[in-house]
């Protein structure tokens, strides 16, 4: 590697001596989507690669993944990926990347690979790399400079590992997802003596699981939930409906092995679920006969007290089937007030109010809901405080950087570091994309690579780009305003433009909305079309419509910011005319334009930065259209025409009562009068008053 000036974490400037590069891009500061790089001369290895769950302001999107522009432009230097266990947030991203960068060998455990092949066989990647299995214990080779040891480890899910690896300088312990769970569902316990024979030998840095860095004490085994859930089971009147994580394989035996305790058939709902239990009874990690399970479409033919649905659904995912059926939209399941629900999982940050809402919809279908963590029918799979003091007892690591998990848990999980006897200057707090360079002497941060996020439509295919979620946020929040307008290739409006609103809303009503639009096709045209067009000599010059567009969509934009406070998404559509098309005069001018005058001439206005209009616009605002003047009827009361003499006082009196009655009349009429074209000559009202006379 070339000598570079680096900064160390104690503060001194050293010339960089070749070190080992660890870039986590995904992972810090949220959870999920955790993927990590270790990088050595050239040659890079992977650890995980997982997918996270979108935010409510992401609208449309399905999976929210790390950017991986770094790996794309170093994709010839990948050596291998490991895998520590078959979590989504560890594995759901594989599949994706390897349409854009292949992956020489994958290693990882059994049931975890077995979960990848489904996924890459549904992507048509299986052929962009190979998958390697490995147990407990095995040592596999990555590149020239990665030695990496599995270490089983104890977690939610079953086969989980925690990684040795052995670089150039030094030993590096991965902990991955973990707990120290002392009797674990399956019979396979935490391999503590190999964290302590690495311990023993010399970690040079930890890498841990920062999850439950906030909760103290030891975090409970996995099968303290079987009491609970059993009780629960056993005094349920009708139907029992249990939704946790799919990949939850532990949780998903022991309800398993409490339905054939108490009697009742399986039914299982989600494409997961179902995927899931194949995969772990095909391998031997969930035990259970197959006279166990109904098909769902035969499971109304069980009596309720007899039945038990297993689904997804337990973070409130619209599509899941626990919240179709919460909305009334399953196909085979309908909530009765006999059943009881019980939500085995404690809801991710992000989804809390998708759970509650849920919860608060099959509530008031009359089910009996169970949930929360009073009622001891979730433990978590990740280490507390406790576990975590255990990892750095075993390991003694000289350096230290927590892991996986929101940043007020990675300081957290520092302190407790601290408290271990990790001092601060060799601990670091380090975000997505931060380059960690460790030798056998230091840790510093090094220049930072580009990170952030990759998000995917429902198909999983398409990627939505900023600009996409910008516009579908601008939708859900002020809805959209389309624009149809006709314009000729000379430059001139041929026709009203056509104005539609939907999910706006607004006090402008239709006719000021076009008036609006009208004025701002017609500044573009004036101060924005010799910019916009080119002549090539042919008979018809060429025209930039995409940016007459633009033009339009950003003034009505600003219009509308400014008059109503909304921002909703404008979309401006040209049709364009052949040249010599009538001018349509529009009725722009009959409204005063008060927008603020421009701050120079010849820019784009308003429409760029630079100012609000051109002259050309304050020169058209100046004399707007006259208004056509409406003939109004004589006032009660008024004086004869001089052709009408009354012969005497009282004859006037009456002559004055008869004008006033008739103009009264009059005035009537005209009020009543759908259009003003259409009024009584006034020479007609004359000769009736003189008549009157």
């Amino acid at each position: 590697m070339t000598a570079s000036i680096s900064t160390s974490r104690n503060g001194a400037t050293a010339a960089q001596e070749p070190c080992l590069r660890v870039i986590p891009l995904g992972g810090l500061h949220e959870i999920g989507k955790n993927t990590c790089v270790f990088e050595y001369g050239d040659d890079l290895m992977l650890v995980d690669a997982g997918l996270a769950f979108p935010s409510d302001g992401m609208h449309g999107v399905n999976v929210v993944l790390p950017d991986t522009s770094f790996l794309r432009q170093n994709q010839k230097r990948i050596r291998g990926m490991i895998v520590t266990h078959g979590h989504e947030d560890h594995i759901g991203g594989i599949a994706h990347h390897l349409k854009h960068f292949n992956i020489p060998v994958i290693y990882g455990p059994r049931l975890a690979l077995s979960m990848l092949t489904g996924k890459m066989d549904e992507a048509g990647v299986s052929d962009r790399t190979t998958l390697q299995t490995v147990g407990p214990r095995d040592v596999v080779r990555v590149g020239q400079h990665f030695s990496v040891e599995f270490i089983r480890n104890t977690h939610s899910m079953a086969d989980s590992f925690s990684l040795a690896i052995t670089t150039p300088v030094g030993t590096i312990i991965f902990t991955g997802d973990f707990k120290f769970d002392h009797t674990p569902v399956d019979g396979e316990h935490f391999d503590l003596a190999r964290l302590a024979h690495h311990g023993d030998n010399g970690v040079l840095c930890l890498f841990s699981d920062s999850t439950n860095a906030e909760v103290p004490g030891f975090c409970p085994p996995e099968r303290s939930v079987f009491p609970n859930l059993d009780r629960h089971m056993a005094q349920a009147e009708g139907r029992v409906i249990v939704t946790t994580f799919a990949s939850s394989i532990h949780r998903v035996s022991m309800i398993l092995e409490l339905a054939l305790k108490n009697g009742r058939k399986v039914g299982l709902l989600g494409r997961s679920m179902l995927n899931v239990i194949a995969k772990a009874r095909e391998l031997g990690y969930m035990r259970a006969p197959d006279d166990l399970f109904v098909p769902i479409k035969q499971i109304n033919d069980v009596p309720d007290r007899e039945t038990l649905l297993l689904m997804t659904g337990s973070q409130g995912e619209p599509l899941a089937a626990l919240s179709r059926i919460s909305r009334g939209e399953h196909p085979q399941v309908k909530v009765k007030t006999t059943d009881t629900i019980i939500f085995s999982a404690s809801p991710i940050p992000g989804n809390t109010i998708s759970v509650v809402n849920t919860i608060d919809r099959l509530m008031m279908l009359g089910a009996k809901v169970v949930y929360g963590k009073g009622e001891g029918i979730h433990v978590s799979g990740h280490g507390f405080q406790e576990d975590q003091k255990l990892m750095l007892a075993l390991t003694r690591p000289k350096f230290f950087v927590p892991v996986h998990g929101e940043h007020r848990m990675l300081v957290c999980h520092a302190k407790t570091g601290h408290s271990m006897g990790v001092p601060e200057d060799n601990t670091l707090i380090i975000e997505n994309g931060d380059v960690v360079e460790l030798t056998a002497e230091s840790i510093r941060k090094g220049d930072p690579v580009k990170a952030g996020i990759e998000l995917l439509d429902q198909s999983r295919n398409g990627i939505v780009d900023a600009r996409v979620l910008k516009e579908r946020q601008q939708l859900a929040e002020d809805g959209i305003v389309t624009i149809l307008a006709a314009i000729s290739t000379d430059g001139a409006m041929v026709a009203p433009p056509r104005v539609n609103l939907r999910g706006v809303v607004t006090t402008a009503d239709a006719r000021k909305m076009s008036l609006w639009t009208e004025r701002e096709i017609s500044w573009v045209l004036e101060n924005r079309w010799k910019q916009l067009t080119r002549n090539t000599g042919g008979k018809a010059p060429e025209v930039d419509w995409m940016g007459v567009q633009r033009e339009v969509e950003v003034g009505l934009g600003r219009r509308m910011r400014r008059e109503l406070q909304v921002e909703p998404l404008i979309l401006c559509l040209v049709q364009p005319a052949p040249g010599g098309t009538p001018v349509y005069k529009g009725r722009a001018d009959a409204e005063p334009d008060d927008r603020p005058a421009p701050r120079g001439r010849g820019g784009r206005g308003g429409h760029g930065g630079g100012g609000h209009h051109g002259q050309g616009r304050r020169d058209r605002d100046r004399a707007p259209a006259p208004v056509k003047a409406v003939p109004a009827p004589a006032a009660a009361g008024q004086s004869a025409p001089a052709e009408s003499t009354p012969a005497s006082t009282a004859e006037k009196a009456v002559t004055t009562q008869a004008v006033a009655s008739k103009a009264a009349v009059a005035t009537k009429a005209v009020a009543t009068k759908p259009e003003p074209d259409q009024e009584m000559p006034a020479g007609r009202t004359r000769r009736r008053r003189s008549a009157a006379a």
